[in-house]
């Protein structure tokens, strides 16, 4: 019996190493399932049931441990775009609104191959002080923009004005709101004519027949401490063909181009000593035949008449100064021209055609009529928060350092206006 133990005991030496090599073995699978590929875990910012978000926020999408497929952020307004980076990260694309409710809902494909899909929604900020914005091609003299029959076509000279209710402090970022765009391409520049009027112009003046769209994207925007837009706004319009006159108060003849062609060289007569003509490079505005004009001595409907400044001084049909045409200057102000040319003039012209006058012993004053061309383009690129200038195209504008822009091509007057051209005696 001992020995039948012995033996025994003996031969249980393999099978124990048997089991223990079994168990090791288990050991190594359960381990191994332990390391399985993780879940996607996606992150959203603002978090869910976020309230009185600051709509200078970006909503901002992460996943770990896999890759973003989707995201769609959605508003009573509609949808919000995004761009997503190289690193994976989905952001929203522009200022959230103020006052709004965000829905994001999210979809990521995990290292598992799973799909895992989040959402938060979440308000903005409600501000207590609004900012309104009015864009407009038409100035800011409502007694002028009321004159004018808004066909949505315009002269090649043409600025583009946006009006605010409030005073702006934080100026760059308006500017950074506002996008071009422009059928040709366009270099151009915002500048502060005040604390609650920009400017736009560019720097020569506008390609003819160029369809222009501007978008103030102004909705979210601080535009000073605790000032919020609350509304986007929009302007569509168009360039017409290029008209453009240039009429001497010295050699009393003025040079019509049209078309990027001299058109016509018309004898006129500008103010008469006393009553100069002022020199600069204006825009028309309005025009009416006729128009009734009032001064010392005289009331007369006067033919064929389109403004030039806010003062009164209009290129007309002067047919009683006819004789005196291209050899001396005898009117009050205005730019006296033959009935045929006025008409042939007033027939061709839109709002926003340059106009300039030359050889005046007056010089030009700024702000008495569109007078945006007065202002050297250097000059004009300080008046910018950004100092940057503008470059438009088909897809949209950008801001551009001025020392990274193309040479400008074309010279005065078809392109672009001389400089200092509102001095006396240019």
């Amino acid at each position: 019996m001992w020995r039948g133990e012995s033996t025994f005991a003996g031969r249980r030496k393999p099978f124990a190493l048997a089991i223990a090599l079994l168990l090791a073995a288990l050991g190594t699978a359960s381990c191994t399932a332990a390391k399985a590929a993780p879940a996607a875990a996606l992150q959203i910012t603002p978090a869910d049931g976020s309230q009185g978000v600051l709509p200078g926020a970006a909503i901002v999408v992460a996943a770990k441990h896999g890759k973003l497929r989707d995201v769609v952020v959605a508003t009573a307004s509609g949808p919000v775009r995004g761009t997503l980076a190289a690193n994976g990260t989905w952001r929203s694309a522009a200022p959230l609104a103020v006052g709004t409710n965000y829905t994001v809902t999210a979809t990521a494909i995990g290292l598992n191959k799973k799909k895992v899909t989040a959402s938060s929604t979440f308000q903005t900020l409600t501000p207590h002080h609004v900012l309104q914005a009015t864009v407009t091609a038409l100035g800011t003299d409502p007694n002028v923009s009321g004159e004018i029959a808004d066909g949505r076509q315009y002269g090649v000279g043409i600025p583009i004005t946006i009006m605010f209710s409030r005073p702006i402090t934080n100026r760059a970022a308006v500017e950074r709101a506002i996008q071009l765009r422009t059928s040709n391409p366009v270099v151009g520049a915002w500048y502060w004519q005040d604390d609650k009027t920009v400017i736009f112009r560019p720097r020569q003046y506008w390609p003819q027949y160029t369809a222009v769209t501007v978008d103030g994207n102004f909705d979210g925007v601080q535009a000073a401490p605790g000032v919020y837009g609350i509304r986007n706004v929009h302007l569509n319009f168009s360039i017409g063909p290029s008209l453009i006159v240039v009429a001497s108060a010295s050699n009393h003849y003025m040079d019509v181009y049209y078309k990027d062609r001299l058109f016509g060289r018309w004898p006129i007569s500008t103010g008469r000593p006393g009553d100069d003509t002022p020199d600069g490079t204006y825009l028309t505005t309005f025009k009416n035949n006729p128009q009734l004009m009032v001064g010392p001595g005289y009331r007369l409907e006067v033919p064929w008449s389109v403004d030039i400044t806010y003062s009164g001084d209009f290129i007309h049909d002067a047919y009683w100064s006819v004789w005196v045409q291209g050899a001396a200057n005898v009117s009050h102000g205005c730019v006296n021209t033959s009935p045929a040319h006025a008409e042939t003039y007033y027939k061709m012209e839109e709002p926003g055609d340059p106009a300039t006058i030359t050889g005046s012993p007056v010089a030009g004053t700024p702000g008495n009529g569109w007078t945006e061309w007065f202002i050297p383009w250097s000059q004009w690129l300080r008046g910018s928060a950004t100092g940057d200038a503008v470059v438009a195209g088909p897809t949209g504008s950008s801001l551009v350092s001025p020392a990274a822009l193309p040479t400008a091509a074309g010279d005065a007057p078809l392109y672009q206006p001389i400089s200092g051209n509102s001095n006396s005696n240019t």
